[in-house]
């Protein structure tokens, strides 16, 4: 995340990264896997969706702007902040869990960036499900790859593709 906060920092934005795993030393990259299970058992979307949104609320009293930037299950926690009125902008990176939530609406400009592969569902569907809402805030691209190609620390890092989506997240930025 230290990569990922650099690289955003460039965009004229503080960045703050939470530590949503209860654990003081960050895993490895090897340990990718166990993190992810350490998450889902012990603390889950739902939990880190709240600690979130409990920062959101401290956030808004600082800036005049807030938003949520997520990989992974950080982004399906961004797509649940997207709903509530604390964010100016949502992105979310290569989200898997957001196929179970699909249900959600967002409330502010909100950017989903997806690989072309995923090894645990059909990217697809996916998309078609989300742009069959029509949702006038949303966003959706999706860049060659698979889950983790923006991370040049993974194994499926594409450095064309994570260019490609680091301009569309600063073009959205621009935007919004």
């Amino acid at each position: 995340m230290k990569f990922m906060k650099e690289k955003l920092s460039k965009l004229e934005a503080d960045i703050i990264c939470p530590n949503l795993l209860s654990k003081d030393a960050p895993y490895s990259y090897e340990e990718e896997g166990m993190a992810y299970q350490n998450f889902v058992q012990n603390i889950g979307i739902d939990e880190g969706s709240r600690q979130i949104t409990n920062m959101l609320i401290q956030l808004k009293q600082e800036y005049e702007e807030v938003g949520v930037i997520g990989f992974s299950v950080g982004a399906t926690i961004s797509w649940l902040c997207s709903e509530n009125n604390l964010c100016d902008f949502v992105i979310g990176c290569y989200g898997s869990r957001i196929r179970d939530y699909i249900n959600r609406s967002p409330a502010c400009p909100t950017l989903l960036i997806f690989p072309t592969k995923e090894e645990a569902f059909d990217v697809d569907y996916l998309i078609n499900s989300l742009k069959q809402k029509r949702e006038p805030l949303l966003e959706i691209k999706k860049f060659y790859g698979f889950h983790g190609f923006m991370n040049p620390f993974s194994q499926t890092f594409n450095k064309e593709s994570a260019d490609q989506a680091f301009q569309t997240i600063s073009d959205f930025l621009k935007k919004t």
